[in-house]
């Protein structure tokens, strides 16, 4: 895991190089126009993250409902204008180049995973555009000098496993476990946060009987989920993108395997993820989120009843990424009063943004500077573990309950 660690770094770093060497011109709008304000994205609406694609397209599409209702941006109307990639970097990459240098949108706004975003916000930075991304936190991201990517999330992945490893730490000697296994789709988002997760259970004396990455398109996890099984680890730990968190726990169940304690990223904040692996199945497992539809934060709770309403289901936390990235534009564009690219950037790197996942506020990078919070399925609802002053529940569930038929 570490080699790849390394190429995905050199590659960036060759991005950059090119970034930098580039002619000095950009495809960036003029400021001034009439008509709809048309703001351009690739999204993989096809392939093997269309499930997540979906809901964060709805996010999208919830803020542009919203945005228009409310005047739209500079007095003009908001049209969307969207390409699907099937989750093919390159695919993504000329979508962006398309949308930007053909279709001359007036803004773009991010894809998902980092997977994808990376190569597609170094287009838009040679371009000249500001690129607001929803998902993507691989720190490698923040790394290549870019004045005009910003994450519209509490923090980056690094951060991901800190809350859950304080979490373990703080069980009495004879509950904490002494053996993990570790398992990452191979995407940068999570990958790299399994890495941090492994270093820091390993410091803690918990040893590593178990450590893999499959591919994105992996369609069964029955062999995997018996490797794991086979090296009887207290505590698991899945990077998971999408449907492979539902996969992997199928898996687990057809062979009868229940960790002591299990973690996923990203997939258990779905909401249809509890009906996907069975009724009480998801109680105790837990997962990392910057989002709660329980959170207080200003507009929250009319953005959750608002896409419950158009959508006929609540909201997943990929839609409410993709709403936040749009709020964080809309904010730069209503202070800045221009399309101005530039200017967009350098207010969001001096402002912090009221958004439904918080005050958000970046480094000169464009990383924010947040956390994030620990979430718990409990009774088949994800419920904030910790910080306390965010928590919906009192204690954990620990162990987690066997898998039922």
């Amino acid at each position: 895991m570490r080699q790849r660690r390394e190429m995905v770094f050199a590659s960036l770093a060759a991005a950059s190089l090119v970034l930098a060497t580039a002619a000095c011109s950009s495809a960036a709008p003029e400021t001034d126009g009439e008509g709809p304000i048309v703001i351009g994205m690739s999204l993989p609406l096809s392939g093997p993250v269309a499930d997540v694609s979906k809901s964060g397209y709805e996010g999208y599409q919830q803020w542009v409902t919203d945005v228009n209702a409310a005047g739209g941006l500079l007095g003009r109307q908001v049209e969307l204008d969207v390409l699907d990639d099937g989750f093919d970097p390159d695919a993504a990459v000329a979508n962006y180049n398309k949308l930007i240098s053909q279709d001359k949108v007036d803004l773009v706004l991010g894809t998902f995973s980092s997977h994808l975003n990376g190569p597609t916000s170094a287009v838009a930075e040679r371009q000249g555009m500001l690129y607001i991304e929803p998902s993507g936190g691989d720190p490698a991201l923040f790394t290549r000098g870019f004045t005009k990517l910003f994450f519209a999330q509490p923090a980056t992945g690094d951060a991901l496993p800190d809350r859950f490893v304080e979490w373990v730490a703080s069980l009495p000697a004879d509950q904490q476990p002494r053996t993990a296994a570790f398992l990452s789709q191979d995407d940068p988002s999570v990958s790299g946060a399994i890495e941090v997760f492994v270093q820091k259970f390993e410091a803690m004396g918990i040893k590593t009987v178990y450590n893999e990455v499959y591919a994105p398109d992996t369609a069964t996890f029955d062999n995997l989920a018996s490797a794991v099984a086979g090296a009887q680890p207290d505590l698991i730990v899945q990077g998971a993108v999408t449907s492979d968190g539902v996969q992997f726990v199928r898996s687990l169940q057809k062979i009868g395997y229940t960790p002591k304690i299990l973690f996923q990223t990203q997939s258990p904040a779905d909401p249809s993820y509890p009906d996907a692996i069975g009724t009480g199945n998801a109680d105790g497992i837990f997962t990392a989120v910057g989002w709660s539809p329980e959170a207080g934060y200003p507009g929250n709770a009319d953005f959750v009843s608002g896409y419950t309403a158009s959508f006929g289901a609540a909201p997943s936390e990929d839609a409410a990424n993709s709403y936040t990235a749009g709020q964080v534009l809309q904010a730069a564009v209503n202070a800045v009063g221009s399309l101005d690219q530039t200017a967009l950037a350098d207010w969001l790197h001096a402002n912090t943004v009221q958004t439904i996942v918080g005050p958000l506020k970046w480094d000169k990078t464009g990383a924010p500077g947040g956390t994030l919070l620990l979430a718990q399925i409990q009774d088949g609802t994800l419920q904030i573990i910790s910080p306390k002053a965010a928590a919906t529940v009192d204690t954990a569930i620990n162990p987690k309950p066997s898998w039922q038929g």
